[in-house]
């Protein structure tokens, strides 16, 4: 019962055992569910489960008959034309990264957002190139063109070299396309095989740095890699629409709020630098590098080549799961934000999809762009029919007015696609910010670079995920564990070493251990606890096995007298051979202490005769916090018993507290428990445990008044092999030996 008393309450229940709770309310008989039951629903059909299916496999059909036409469409068009025209600059630019002609950026532009139009969940992203993925698939492009028969990387080389260099770079990006696009679709299946991995790449820190590492490190392999080849009217007119186009996009983000749609620098710089490159002839007059022949429409198919699967199978995982990231978290931002359901399976069988169709037509690999996403969803869009007009837009480009782009320099192009790196790049800037505030992240993000600079960016991405598995393992592996104690007489439990008005009840040490126990950490568990308690329990129960010998071997020798002042013993010292058999036989001493022979109790924390020294403790009762330990294994169930058993065998009650049914399900399992090792353990709350300790204590000390001691008598003789006669005492009951 809880009874409220301002901001206080009382709570009046008993102390409760899990066996006493369990005795008490009745638990629900659940089914689980196995395999042949999911099988079954797995492969059972239905008109419901047909029409459901058909629904989340095409998610247009479900929000296309529900579009609210006069409400919605001009917002879409508004939203669409802004779209497209970042998507056709984005996608010129992006293809430079993939060292591909620009004119194919427009077919990865293209196709990935037809095809995500009647795939995707997200109503808001726009699909499409993104510029680490176009840097990841560049940098697969480049190694595997290197080895290409006639590529001597200078730039002297004919033009049909260079065009044959051009169409094997391009076939190269398609297949890697096409077999991105594979692995996600396989792994749309329950969203298990690059779901499961993606989860390390999602969070927002991770992501963010592995990106910022791959651009840095491609970019300064561009910078000093072609620094001699610079052309100086290229650089001043890349230098110069960076600038433009960093302080714009500065007053967008500043102004984000007060500018009805973001100033659309990226277009307006294209239109200025196209016309005057046109005007001022700059190809012929400064030999700069121009965007040069676009052939309007598409051009055909094109299978993948299988060889280049076998070379790039490592990239084109590692593109899958980045591409997925990306667009997933991106979208989930704006589904949170406009509060509509986003399907994971699906957003991966979208952009797998996207990707094999954009590979067979000579595109690249795509996931989502932020900034163009947020011009999608900033300028009014509110389904995915913005998508289509800006895929339109791009469509226009390639069939009609692709000429008009002809005479822009190429460097324009790389100057917008490091505007839109600028966030990425200032992400450096964290590195001091994350070291004062979480040291393991800020060590992922340094090993990130060093893995990305040494090994390129698939084993890079690849090694920093295991990195990053590493330091949850370390930190599972070496958990901070704690010892608790009361604060302020209330049954709250604190870190004894975080509060001042701490109350910790004697002989009683409460150890608490914050992470899972299994084979790795189940040694420093094991130590931590010695720590706390202050001694171990096995070399405990040794001293004490080795004297209850001697002892034993005394009393049988008749060499051992009890007096009611205590043990008089007719030998001073004990042969070295007595100890050296002890130590022979180490697994005896590992064995519960017996004491049924002897005619007497044993204190062991009271004088011992012949002055045989062990070790004394003031511990009685230890519990053990486990409500932060989700799941142990076979392993650290073994080393956890042994631990137990060694507590128990020296006189120390052990509680476990907090453990949850399927954690106590598990321990009955492995059977765990057994006659040394008890179910009556086990208690729901570390309050419960210590008023059961403190009620127990108080019994046993109130169980013998002083007036029964002085009453109680016991008779018993003592036969000794030397000259002393036999006595007969009568003995009190007293705190050294209790006689039986």
């Amino acid at each position: 019962m809880i009874e409220p008393f301002g901001n206080q309450y009382i709570v009046a229940r008993p102390v409760y055992s899990t066996n006493a709770f369990e005795e008490n309310h009745k638990k629900r008989d659940r089914h689980h569910k196995t395999l042949l039951d999911h099988l079954r629903v797995c492969f059972s059909c239905s008109p419901q489960k047909a029409k459901r299916i058909v629904l989340s496999l095409f998610p247009i059909a479900s929000w296309l008959p529900a579009y609210r036409l006069k409400e919605w469409l001009l917002s879409d068009i508004v939203s669409g034309i802004s779209t497209g025209i970042v998507s056709v600059l984005q996608g010129l630019a992006f293809a430079l990264l993939v060292t591909i002609p620009p004119g194919y950026g427009l077919y990865a532009a293209f196709f990935s957002t037809i095809i995500y139009l009647f795939f995707g969940t997200s109503k808001h992203i726009s699909a499409g190139p993104f510029p680490i993925l176009s840097m990841m698939v560049g940098a697969a492009t480049v190694r595997l063109a290197q080895n290409l028969p006639g590529n001597t990387g200078s730039s002297n080389n004919s033009t049909s070299n260079s065009s044959s260099l051009d169409d094997y770079k391009v076939m190269v990006a398609a297949s890697v396309t096409v077999l991105s696009g594979v692995i996600q679709v396989i792994g749309s299946w329950r969203f298990y095989a690059i779901g499961f991995v993606v989860i390390y790449l999602s969070g927002p820190s991770s992501v963010r740095f592995h990106y910022c590492c791959a651009v840095h490190v491609l970019v300064l392999y561009s910078v000093f890699s072609q620094i001699e080849k610079t052309n100086i009217a290229d650089l001043v007119t890349a230098l110069i629409v960076l600038l433009v186009v960093s302080i714009f996009k500065e007053i967008n983000q500043r102004f984000k709020d007060k500018l009805p749609v973001p100033i659309p620098i990226e277009f307006i710089v294209t239109v200025i630098a196209t016309g005057v490159s046109y005007g001022f002839d700059f190809q012929t007059r400064f030999n700069v590098s121009v965007v040069g022949k676009m052939n309007p429409g598409f051009e055909p198919p094109n299978a993948p080549d299988v060889a280049v699967f076998q070379e790039t199978i490592g990239d084109c995982f590692a593109i899958a799961m980045v591409g997925f990231a990306v667009a997933f978290s991106v979208a989930s931002v704006y589904s949170l934000k406009h509060d509509y359901p986003l399907d994971g399976n699906q957003e991966l069988i979208a952009l797998g999809l996207g990707n094999i169709v954009c590979g067979a037509f000579r595109g690249f690999a795509g996931s989502t762009a932020l900034s163009r996403s947020a011009v999608q969803e900033s300028t009014g869009g509110k389904t995915q029919i913005a998508g289509l007009i800006s895929a339109i837009v791009v469509l226009i480009v390639i069939l009609a007015i692709g000429f008009l782009l002809e005479p822009l320099q190429r460097s324009v192009l790389a100057a917008l696609a490091l505007g839109n790196l600028k966030g990425m790049l200032m992400q450096f800037a964290e590195i001091c910010r994350l070291w004062r505030k979480d040291k393991y992240d800020c060590l992922i993000w340094v090993t990130t670079c060093i893995f990305t600079i040494v090994l390129g960016l698939g084993l890079g991405l690849a090694a920093s995920v295991a990195f990053q598995l590493l330091t949850i393992v370390f930190r599972t592996q070496f958990p901070k564990c704690s010892t608790l104690a009361n604060i302020g007489r209330s049954n709250i439990y604190k870190n004894k070493k975080d509060y001042y008005d701490m109350y910790e009840l004697k002989g009683v040490k409460i150890f608490r251990c914050p992470s899972p126990i299994y084979f790795a950490n189940i040694g420093f568990f094991r130590q931590k606890l010695i720590d706390a308690v202050g001694f171990s329990p096995l070399r405990i129960l040794r001293k004490r096995n080795k004297a209850l010998r001697k002892i034993r071997k005394l009393q049988k020798q008749g060499l051992l007298q009890v007096t009611p002042k205590g043990f008089i013993c007719t030998v001073d010292t004990i042969k070295d051979s007595d100890e050296e058999l002890d130590n022979n036989q180490i697994q005896v001493l590992d064995e519960p202490i017996d004491t049924t022979d002897l005619p007497f109790q044993i204190d062991w924390n009271d004088q011992l005769p012949l002055n045989i020294e062990v070790p004394k403790i003031s511990l009685h009762s230890l519990i053990l916090d486990f409500s932060a330990v989700s799941f142990l294994d076979v392993s650290s169930m073994r080393g956890l018993k042994s631990i137990l058993q060694e507590f128990i065998r020296i006189k120390v009650d052990v509680y476990i507290v907090g453990v949850d049914d399927d954690f106590i399900e598990k321990l009955n399992r492995y059977e765990f428990f057994d006659g040394e090792v008890k179910t009556s353990i086990l208690f729901l709350t570390i309050h419960d445990a210590v008023l059961h300790i403190s009620m127990k204590k108080d019994y046993s000390t109130s169980k013998f008044k002083p007036s029964q001691e002085k009453d109680g008598k016991i008779d018993f003789t003592i036969n000794t092999n030397g000259g002393l006669r036999n006595r007969e005492y009568q003995v009190r009951f007293f705190n050294r030996f209790i006689f039986t």
